[in-house]
């Protein structure tokens, strides 16, 4: 089978003709139709879940997210029979067994579940990772209806799940765009206000439309120092999250904000939600770019350099 790979940490990846996965126990082996490419994809082959506990095995075939139809079940499984149409997060010990594969081996147990049926493959593969992501960092800042919401970075895979998602909470969105075209699909997905970065300094030009200050930040790119700037857009007692783990406790605690680093918590039931969300109409699916496996290198060299716009997802 086709699958994106690499022979050990920090290698370019490669398009490379590998062995169909065979079924084990508790295990079943999916017929990839697409896959969602995300930012954590390469910070794995890069190293960053070696931490002497957790088992990789190489080729490391790269990728989270899929979606697909079941081929075939192994022993024990219960939840699933071929046919079935999946999606979710692919990944479990050992990694190396990824979703940028024409086929892939994933355990019954994992953040696995029937796929919406409003959606294709395509779409359906660009909602785990993101869609939780958006979908948990709402739910942690806890915020009320008519409360103000900065979301910097918010016309990427995350952030525009989180703007639909806030937006639908009756959250007043504020959402940070580089263009006009960014602006347009913002306000189409629920945002209030759209904030031109390129224009002039996000803190000053949000200071001016929000002096008295806003009730929550999500941080989807900021380094260290532009984070703790934009905590000063905040009312005290109100909630900052990052998922750039770059937020320093002491910065938080010293303006009475409560937040910090945020990590996703993939799972079954979490995507079920997502699943009944998405079919009652209330999610539009945000896949930006549509390439193939032969483009995947070229993609992840654009989104390490962080040029990459909007959902890509490799269509299988």
């Amino acid at each position: 089978m086709k699958a994106v790979a690499v022979s050990k940490f920090k290698d370019i990846p490669e398009v490379m003709d590998l062995p169909k996965p065979v079924v084990r126990p508790g295990t079943v082996l999916i017929k990839v139709a697409a896959a969602g490419m995300n930012p954590f994809d390469w910070k794995m082959i890069d190293g960053i879940m070696d931490d002497g506990k957790t088992k990789h095995q190489f080729p490391l075939i790269m990728g989270v997210d899929g979606a697909g139809t079941i081929e075939e079940v192994g022993e024990g499984v219960t939840r699933f029979k071929a046919g079935d149409k999946v999606y979710g997060q692919f990944i479990h010990s050992p990694i190396g067994e990824g979703s940028y594969a024409e086929y892939a081996i994933v355990p019954e147990k994992s953040g696995l579940t029937k796929a919406p049926s409003s959606l294709s493959a395509v779409e359906a593969a660009a909602v785990p990772t993101s869609g939780m992501t958006a979908q948990q960092l709402l739910d942690k800042l806890d915020l009320q209806e008519g409360n103000t919401l900065l979301i910097n970075g918010a016309t990427g895979g995350v952030g525009s799940f989180a703007v639909q998602l806030a937006a639908a909470q009756g959250l007043q969105v504020i959402a940070t765009v580089s263009d006009d075209a960014g602006a347009e699909r913002m306000k189409k997905l629920g945002a209030t206000i759209t904030i031109n970065y390129k224009e002039a300094p996000l803190t000053h030009q949000v200071k001016e439309k929000f002096p008295q200050g806003l009730d929550g930040l999500i941080d989807l790119v900021s380094n260290a120092a532009a984070f703790e700037a934009n905590l000063d857009l905040l009312k005290p007692g109100s909630a900052a999250l990052t998922t750039m783990f770059v937020a320093k406790e002491d910065a938080l605690k010293d303006r009475n904000i409560r937040g910090g680093n945020f990590e996703t918590q993939g799972s079954a039931a979490s995507l079920d939600t997502l699943t009944l969300a998405i079919d009652r109409g209330a999610l539009s699916i945000p896949v930006e770019n549509k390439i193939k496996l032969e483009d995947v290198p070229a993609a992840i060299a654009l989104s390490r350099q962080a040029k990459g716009k909007g959902k890509t997802v490799i269509v299988i």
